[in-house]
C-alpha cells in the first residue's frame, strides 16, 4: 500500500509534480529549483550544531581552507569553534536525520523516490568564502538553500582528474558552465558525475538530501559476508590414491578441481539477491546506536499498541519485499494476515492502532521495542 495523497508529505518541488521532475531532470540533467520550499529558514539554530557536532554518535567534519585545506573529524569539542577565523572554514554534519524530527521530516518529503534510495541528510554551515571545493558525488544530490546565500559553480560529467595529496577529492582544473545563487528555500538537484562547487556569500547553512547508489565493490564485499553466514557446501578436500610428486612448488591439480567443484554448488536466485539488497540497505550505520527500554508487561503493551499505535525511531531502516521484511539489517518472514500493516509501516513510517492485521506483530514488535528499533506513537484522538 502506497501513501495516499492524502496523507503523502509535499515532494519539496515547488510547481513541478514529482512525476514531471523524475521524467524531465533525475539522472539526466540538473535542475534549479527557486522556492522549492518557500523561505526556508532551516532546522536548526548555531548552538545546536555545536553540540550535535560535539557528540560521539554524530559524524561531523571541520573544513578550513586557508593556508592550506585541513580537514577534522569529529567529535568536534566545544571549545574549539572559538578560535575560528572569520572566513573559508565550514562544518558538514551528516545524518541531521537521525538527531533531529524536523530534519528526518524534511527526507520523507522526498519519497517520490523509494526509501532504499534515501540516504541521509547533511547540513553545511558555512562563513564567508567557506566551502568544500569542486568535487563530484557519484549519487544524486538536492542541495536546498536555509538562511544565507551559496553560489554554485557546476559542470557537466567528464574524465575528472584530482589534485594530489589533498585531503578532499578535489577536482582538478576545474572549469564551470553554470552558475546561480541560491537564496533561502531554493534548491538544486545534481544527477551523479556533475562537477559542483558551492561558495557561502556571507554565513550560509545548506541541507544537502542525499541518495544512495551502491556500487560493485560495495555489494561485493556485503555478497561475501553473506555466504559465509549461509556457509559454503560442507565438503572436505580429501585426496587418497596419492603418488609422491616431483614438483612440490606446484600449485596441486586435485585441489583445483576440488575447489571448482565446491564454488560450483553455489546457488544464486533473484531471491537472494532480495534478501541480500534488503539486509544491505538497511544496515545502521556505524555512528548510529539505539537505545534498548523496558518493556511493559503482555497485556498492558496491547492495551498501549490498540490506543496508540507504532511508529519508526528515526534510525530505523524498515523495507519489505514479498513475504520478508527487513528491519536494522535483520530479514524476518512477514505473518500471514500482518503484510498490509507491515507495508504501511514502511510506507508512512508509522502505522495507527486501527491497522488491520497490527496484532499479528505483536511478537515482533515487542522485540523492536526493547532494541528501540520502533516507538508507540500518539495516543489516538
Amino acid at each position: 500500500m502506497k501513501p495516499t495523497a492524502r496523507n503523502a508529505p509535499q515532494a519539496p518541488l515547488g510547481q513541478m509534480t514529482p512525476s514531471v521532475f523524475l521524467a524531465r531532470y533525475w539522472q539526466r540533467r540538473p535542475c534549479l529549483i527557486r522556492q522549492a520550499i518557500p523561505n526556508f529558514s532551516g532546522l536548526l539554530s548555531y548552538p545546536t550544531l555545536i553540540d550535535l557536532c560535539a557528540r560521539d554518535d554524530s559524524e561531523a567534519r571541520h573544513i578550513k581552507q586557508r593556508p592550506t585545506w585541513q580537514v577534522r573529524s569529529g567529535p568536534l569539542n566545544h571549545t574549539s569553534w572559538n578560535r575560528q577565523p572569520k572566513t573559508h572554514w565550514t562544518v558538514l554534519l551528516n545524518g541531521l536525520n537521525l538527531h533531529l524530527p524536523e530534519a528526518d521530516a524534511l527526507l520523507r518529503r522526498f519519497a517520490f523516490v523509494p526509501y532504499s534510495r534515501l540516504d541521509d541528510i547533511m547540513v553545511s554551515y558555512a562563513v564567508d568564502g567557506g566551502g568544500v571545493g569542486a568535487h563530484v558525488d557519484s549519487y544524486d544530490v538536492f542541495l536546498l538553500q536555509g538562511p544565507g546565500q551559496r553560489r554554485w559553480r557546476i559542470a557537466p560529467p567528464t574524465q575528472w582528474r584530482y589534485v594530489d595529496g589533498a585531503p578532499l577529492r578535489l577536482l582538478k582544473n576545474f572549469q564551470p558552465t553554470e552558475e546561480f545563487v541560491l537564496d533561502p528555500g531554493d534548491m538544486l538537484y545534481l544527477p551523479p558525475g556533475w562537477g559542483h562547487e558551492g561558495t557561502a556569500i556571507g554565513t550560509c547553512w545548506t541541507y544537502s538530501i542525499g541518495f544512495r547508489a551502491p556500487a560493485g565493490e560495495e555489494l561485493s564485499a556485503a555478497f561475501l559476508d553473506y555466504l559465509h553466514e549461509r556457509g559454503l557446501p560442507r565438503t572436505v578436500f580429501r585426496d587418497p590414491g596419492r603418488t609422491a610428486t616431483r614438483h612440490p612448488g606446484t600449485l596441486d591439480p586435485r585441489m583445483i578441481r576440488f575447489t571448482e567443484q565446491t564454488l560450483s554448488q553455489i546457488r544464486w536466485k533473484r531471491a537472494d539477491a532480495a534478501r541480500l539488497l534488503g539486509m544491505f540497505l538497511t544496515e545502521p550505520k556505524a555512528q548510529v546506536v539505539f537505545t534498548p527500554r523496558a518493556i511493559s508487561p503482555g497485556s498492558r503493551f496491547m492495551q498501549q499498541l490498540k490506543r496508540r499505535g507504532i511508529v519508526l525511531d528515526p534510525r530505523t531502516q524498515l523495507l519489505v519485499h514479498a513475504s520478508t521484511g527487513f528491519i536494522n539489517g535483520e530479514a524476518f518472514a512477514i505473518p500471514r494476515g500482518a503484510r498490509q500493516a507491515l507495508q504501511t509501516l514502511a510506507d508512512q513510517r508509522h502505522v495507527n492502532a486501527k491497522a488491520t492485521g497490527l496484532a499479528h506483530l505483536t511478537s515482533s514488535l515487542r522485540d523492536w521495542m526493547a532494541a528501540g528499533f520502533i516507538h508507540f506513537g500518539s495516543p489516538a484522538k
